[in-house]
């Protein structure tokens, strides 16, 4: 029987880490959203975060990993990666829609990395926004160097044979997104499953940040028929309903703003702040 564990409550541990334990041998866990520092989201995941739920499980043989993730901290990421790699578990990852970016390094850690068919994973060149002097610039160009041969080894280790580093490398320089298929056919992916019904999709808020994502990934507004809302407006309290309903819709998409504001301004607080440890 299928037993819920729900973890202590913590400021480290975010509400997505509620671990579904199928039995005393097997466990569940779910990256649903950005990789980040401290928690702002109810699905963002921090490294902290998980490091309690992975404790949290004790001695189970098999964890089952689903992802779906724009990516985000790439030392978050790595540390999530690395805490995976030394589990003694079996760790098999789930690719539920998209693995972008440091979710995609994230990947590597698997035993075994499943893909559905309508899935997609994105490699790029880790990227960060620095103020400051030139020294600091091209100290920073350095730093981000350093950063990326992080990922390279990671992908390089799963991959074996299937990828040289000159291929990706150019994969990692042109921000490739890769459909289940080409992953499989470049080792960054063990098996191509059944499509899934989370077809992948990325809100335009992260998607600023990356330069060549395909245009069918952004998710749009569905724009109301026309004929419908006059049918719903042939009576008064029809009416006052549809405007309750516009109202609602003006609140959400207020709410949308503000969160889109404050993660842009999350980000270059964060900026502000490498650039003065590295001042210091």
């Amino acid at each position: 029987m299928a037993q819920t564990i729900k973890m202590p409550t913590q400021k480290t541990m975010p509400t997505y880490l509620t671990v579904k334990q199928e039995t005393n041998l097997t466990a569940d866990m779910y990256i649903d959203g950005e990789i980040v520092t401290d928690e702002y989201e109810d699905t963002d995941t921090s490294a902290a975060g998980f490091r309690d739920a992975l404790k949290s499980l004790g001695d189970v043989k098999t964890i089952n990993l689903h992802i779906n993730s724009p990516g985000g901290s790439v030392f978050e990421g790595v540390a999530i990666y690395n805490m995976l790699k030394q589990s003694k578990a079996k760790v098999n990852i789930y690719v539920d829609a998209l693995a972008a970016s440091i979710a995609s390094v994230i990947c590597m850690a698997g035993d075994a990395i499943f893909m559905p068919a309508n899935s997609m994973m994105m490699i790029h060149n880790p990227y960060t926004m620095v103020v400051g002097n030139a020294n600091e610039l091209r100290k920073a160009a350095t730093d981000m160097d350093q950063i990326t041969k992080a990922s390279v080894q990671s992908y390089m280790a799963k991959a074996g044979n299937k990828l040289d580093e000159t291929t990706l490398k150019q994969l990692m320089d042109n921000e490739t997104w890769l459909t289940a298929q080409e992953a499989l056919a470049y080792g960054l992916c063990d098996q191509v499953i059944d499509a899934n019904k989370a077809v992948a999709s990325l809100n335009n808020p992260f998607a600023k940040h990356f330069k060549a994502i395909p245009k069918q990934l952004l998710t749009k507004p569905i724009k109301a028929n026309k004929s419908d809302v006059s049918e719903k407006t042939s009576t008064t309290n029809k009416e006052e309903s549809d405007n309750s309903d516009s109202q609602k819709e003006k609140l959400a998409l207020k709410l949308k703003q503000i969160r889109e504001e404050a993660r842009a301004h999350r980000m270059s607080i964060n900026a502000q702040l490498i650039n003065i440890k590295e001042t210091l």
